[in-house]
């Protein structure tokens, strides 16, 4: 694993810890991250956050937020899970 991600709401922590990639719902597209992305701030939109990890992948549903991808460590604070 070589990604550090975190999952908020305003309402509780969703997910913390090692993934491969995560894959999230921009607002002008979908796109990756993987291990060493450049830093970036971006817009989410509604739709599927995906990320692997060593249990398999995983989805859930947000419905828009914020993520912050800097030196290894991916931060979403998400509006709601739906």
């Amino acid at each position: 694993m070589s990604l550090h991600l975190e999952i908020i709401t305003p309402e509780k922590h969703v997910f913390q810890g090692e993934v491969e990639s995560a894959t999230f719902p921009g607002t002008l597209g979908t796109f990756q991250v993987l291990k060493d992305h450049a830093p970036i701030i971006s817009s989410l939109g509604q739709g599927s956050l995906v990320y692997v990890d060593g249990e398999g992948t995983h989805n859930i549903e947000i419905d828009g937020g914020v993520v912050e991808v800097l030196k290894n460590k991916v931060t979403v604070l998400a509006e709601s899970i739906l």
